[in-house]
């Protein structure tokens, strides 16, 4: 039996999800009436999504398809960061969705620190992007768990390696 449990907040995104949402959006833009002539381009690359169309309404129309999509896939709206607006040639709009990734310095550093001051069982340490949270007792980590959902970080948090 171990002496120690211990767990990782992450934060993350289930890949094979967000391809399959984004193609969900391609084949939207081919069929809904108003977007099928817009000509509008949804590319999904490594580490950001480009959105190509003729206005900034369809573009507002396309953010709406991918949310509620990504929404059905389970995955976090946090996940987005929408870049600006940029003018492309021809009198149309483009703009760059990146995808979040791992836990910043900061925001792993407020994990910590208000496991630190509410939780004096537990202990927390900062693994790159990544946050271990290890106690002697498995209900503290299920408390820390519970504790964390209720606060709002910009990014959406996951807690992998429970053992």
């Amino acid at each position: 039996m171990a002496s120690t449990y211990s767990f990782d907040i992450v934060s993350d995104f289930d890949r094979q999800e967000l391809v399959n949402a984004v193609d969900q959006v391609i084949r939207d833009l081919k069929s809904r009436y108003d977007l099928k002539d817009t000509q509008t381009t949804v590319e999904l690359g490594e580490e950001k999504i480009t959105i190509g169309t003729d206005s900034e309404f369809t573009l507002e129309a396309v953010h709406n398809i991918l949310r509620e999509k990504a929404a059905k896939r389970n995955l976090s709206q946090k996940i987005f960061d929408f870049g600006k607006v940029e003018s492309a040639s021809g009198n149309r709009v483009r703009q760059e969705i990146t995808l979040k990734k791992g836990i910043s310095q900061d925001i792993a550093k407020q994990i910590s620190k208000l496991i630190r001051d509410e939780f004096k069982k537990v202990q927390a340490s900062i693994q790159g992007d990544a946050v271990r949270v290890s106690a002697k007792a498995k209900d503290d980590l299920q408390t820390v768990i519970q504790r964390l959902k209720q606060e709002d970080y910009p990014v959406a948090l996951q807690f992998t390696n429970y053992r």
